[in-house]
């Protein structure tokens, strides 16, 4: 159903006929952290994710995964090399 409370007009999982059913019976502002996202819809009563209608709590436990803003990178681990089959690699040279 479409958002009757604070996001006029978007789709939300939460909404139905009596109101809205998430915590609160509104969906929460973003944080400062959020800042710089893509995911950020502005409404005439404020800012807003259009992903996660608590975006505090994406962030209590790190970094949210849903943030655009963010570029992780993935640690590289180095390779395992085998040492019997270093040592046979040295040997025939």
């Amino acid at each position: 159903m479409d958002c009757a409370t604070i996001k006029p007009g978007v789709s939300c999982v939460f909404m139905s006929k009596k109101g809205c059913a998430f915590n609160g019976g509104a969906c929460h502002q973003v944080i400062d952290k959020c800042e710089g996202c893509n995911r950020i819809i502005e409404f005439p009563t404020g800012k807003y994710c259009s992903s996660y209608p608590d975006p505090a709590s994406k962030w209590k436990k790190g970094n949210c995964n849903l943030a655009t803003h963010l570029k992780t990178e993935a640690p590289k681990a180095a390779a395992k090399i085998n040492p019997l089959k270093a040592s046979k690699r040295g040997a025939g040279r």
